[in-house]
């Protein structure tokens, strides 16, 4: 009986450490689209560099009431942004990075083509200009989970005071301070061919009582599902929701689908479509097209 046990126990050692091994293997072999989601942390040394790029159009919006009845704005209003995100990991456990997020607008008002922002042009209805700069965190808080994690983020307006809400010019971006913290979480299933991420973007607004966003808490959850053709190639589709409270209230549903193709060992290529389904509040119900460019070394 013992030596039975003992065969038994011998052979399980070896599955387990055949397992392991091929777990491993197949994790090297992964690629940066698989791995490096946004909830996992870069390595001690490592960068990320992103600089993604989002058109937002829209002829349509929800009038204040509960209602998400849509009626024509006046004119096509058409919001450009463009982002950069930099971050690089600072701890011998690779749970922390640190980096900063700059973004530059230009928004066209009033009837203008759905390409006019890239005249980036001012005048009484457009407007382009850098609009923040957000110092950055980002943590894994716990060590046996490293498909979970959280970014904080301090968005600093770099526009004037009061900016948006001013009527002489054409709105630009919120001049009220954001505190960010966002919290990702993904899996992949056991075939290896699916991936579940989930996000939960909180925001809260302060510092210039001119703003929409002062003193507003902004939630915005969101769902997105991948399947992986290949290991360099992704597709995906997704829900978000954004709920706005306090001083000034308003929320919005959108879905979207997109995808992701690894270019070379260090680029990495995305683009995603969305568009805003239901609304409350002078909500628009537009569209928005995205293209992002991903550099990890």
């Amino acid at each position: 009986m013992k030596l039975n046990l003992s065969k038994i126990l011998f052979a399980s050692i070896l599955i387990i450490s055949l397992q392991s091994y091929g777990q491993d293997d197949e994790e090297t072999s992964k690629s940066n689209i698989q791995t490096y989601t946004p909830s996992k942390l870069l390595d001690k040394g490592q960068w990320d560099l992103k600089f993604f790029n989002n058109l937002y159009t829209q002829t349509k919006s929800t009038g204040a009431d509960n209602s998400t009845s849509k009626k024509i704005v006046e004119g096509r209003q058409t919001f450009f942004t463009s982002t950069l995100e930099v971050f690089t990991g600072i701890s011998d456990n690779n749970r922390i990075n640190v980096g900063a997020i700059i973004e530059y607008r230009s928004n066209t008002l009033g009837g203008q083509s759905t390409f006019s922002p890239f005249n980036f042009e001012d005048s009484s209805s457009s407007r382009n200009g850098f609009s923040s700069i957000a110092p950055s965190v980002k943590i894994q808080p716990f060590k046996n989970i490293s498909n979970f994690s959280f970014q904080s983020a301090l968005h600093i307006p770099v526009i004037s005071k009061g900016d948006d809400s001013d009527q002489s010019k054409a709105f630009l971006d919120q001049s009220a301070w954001s505190f960010q913290n966002r919290f990702f979480y993904d899996y992949t299933l056991p075939s290896g061919d699916w991936q579940l991420f989930t996000e939960l973007n909180t925001e809260y607004g302060f510092g210039d009582e001119d703003s929409f966003a002062n003193k507003t808490f902004l939630l915005s959850p969101g769902v997105f599902m991948s399947y992986f053709p290949s290991n360099t190639t992704t597709v995906l589709g997704f829900v978000q929701h954004s709920q706005r409270l306090g001083n000034f209230e308003q929320n919005s549903t959108s879905l979207g689908f997109g995808g992701k193709i690894q270019l070379n060992d260090t680029l990495n290529l995305e683009a995603l479509y969305s568009n805003i389904v239901r609304g409350h509040n002078f909500q628009g119900l537009g569209n928005s097209f995205s293209v992002g460019l991903r550099a990890l070394f």
